[in-house]
């Protein structure tokens, strides 16, 4: 019973959505069939999640983080307006070239390394990286997975996608921006007018140190320069840290580095999902975003992207969003695109990179007003989603 009343919130959801998917499995409102399909298709995500948080976590112990959250600090010079732009500057740029997923697992423990060096509040610092890695994730097929799928559907090359998104994703974060400011960073909220640039951190082992930064560092030049799966990235680099810890500090290898509610969340939330869409999912769909290719129909498929990725999640919004969504329709996919990018940032479960920085922030000893984060989330959900389709009405 004790463990029973330790449970989070989130882990009682994980736990009934698992419950729930193998229910429809067992008794057949989904088909063996279908079922293995889709867990064989997240295999190498499920890889991924547990690997690269295994990597950040022992990568923190190693005060990578500390001496990289360090360094911003120094350079906003004791100023927040400084140190907010340095902030979502160094969030959009990681979630544009890289992943959200990344930005979430990576970026999160810098950014509340940060808070913890120069003394100030954890939340704005959090919340930048969590809304930024989201609603920065536009610009490049690399920069989302939803993004590769849509690319891959209307053949848009990397430059090419640029070239039609620049406007969305600059919409997309100037509203960002705003919302953190308003609700998160302005002196109101912090509590502070300025702050104390820390000194240069000295690692307590710095052989520890370097092998985790190099093994980070690998990482992300092996799936930003180089064609490598994620998941074989952060397995191969997960285990270099996992070796050198083992020789050098064997007492931080402990179970609870896996994170155990995000491998049982994710085939939950999949088979429920894979369920729902066997039946009727797609005709209502198609209904809500109905087949015009004009800014109308554009509105409707993302605010039926957002508002369906908050019930559920984004990737599987935008399977079934693409597949209600006719084929020569493009404006309208890349609307649709926008409201699973940059609408999912009201609930928990919204995308994969939510709930890793969740669990970033728990590790950290973090505490997220669910309430705030509900009430802020949808008001950035609502006019990040409306500017960043306007921008894209009007650019193309």
């Amino acid at each position: 019973m004790s463990f029973l009343r330790r449970l989070h919130p989130l882990d009682w959801l994980a736990g009934g959505l698992l419950a729930l998917g193998a229910l429809c499995v067992a008794t057949g409102l989904l088909p063996t069939g279908p079922a293995s399909d889709v867990l064989e298709r997240i295999g190498p995500l499920v890889v991924f999640l547990a690997t690269v948080i295994v990597l950040a976590e022992l990568t923190g112990k190693a005060e990578v983080f500390d001496v990289v959250a360090t360094w911003v600090a120094r350079a906003g010079r004791g100023r927040y307006p400084l140190l907010f732009c340095l902030c979502v500057l160094f969030a959009s740029v990681t979630t544009i070239t890289l992943n959200l997923d990344t930005t979430a697992v990576l970026l999160t423990p810098v950014m509340l390394a940060l808070a913890t060096r120069v003394g100030i509040a954890p939340v704005p610092l959090a919340m930048t990286t969590v809304w930024l890695a989201n609603t920065a994730s536009l610009l490049l097929p690399v920069s989302n997975l939803t993004n590769l799928l849509a690319a891959d559907r209307i053949a848009l090359t990397p430059s090419e996608m640029a070239a039609t998104m620049w406007a969305p994703q600059l919409a997309a974060i100037a509203v960002t921006m705003a919302c953190l400011w308003v609700f998160y960073w302005r002196p109101g909220r912090r509590g502070e007018t300025r702050y104390t640039p820390p000194p240069l951190p000295r690692p307590a082992d710095p052989v520890l140190f370097r092998v985790s930064a190099v093994a980070c560092a690998g990482f992300l030049l092996a799936i930003l320069l180089a064609d490598v799966p994620l998941w074989s990235a952060s397995m191969a680099a997960a285990l270099i840290v996992v070796v050198a810890f083992w020789v050098r500090g064997r007492e931080a290898l402990r179970p609870s580095l896996i994170p155990w509610r995000l491998l049982v969340l994710v085939p939950g939330m999949f088979l429920v999902v894979e369920t729902v869409n066997a039946h009727g999912l797609h005709e209502i769909l198609a209904a809500a975003m109905g087949s015009d290719n004009g800014v109308v129909g554009m509105l409707r498929s993302a605010a039926v992207g957002a508002g369906f990725s908050n019930v559920l999640n984004n990737l599987p919004a935008y399977l079934a969003g693409e597949a209600a969504i006719p084929v020569a329709n493009h404006e309208q996919l890349l609307a649709q695109l926008i409201g699973v990018n940059v609408g999912p940032v009201i609930t928990p479960w919204a995308s994969l990179a939510t709930l890793l920085w969740f669990e970033r922030c728990r590790w950290h000893g973090t505490r997220i007003d669910l309430g705030r984060f509900f009430g802020t989330g949808f008001v950035l959900a609502v006019a990040g989603t409306l500017a960043a389709t306007l921008a894209l009405a009007a650019t193309t």
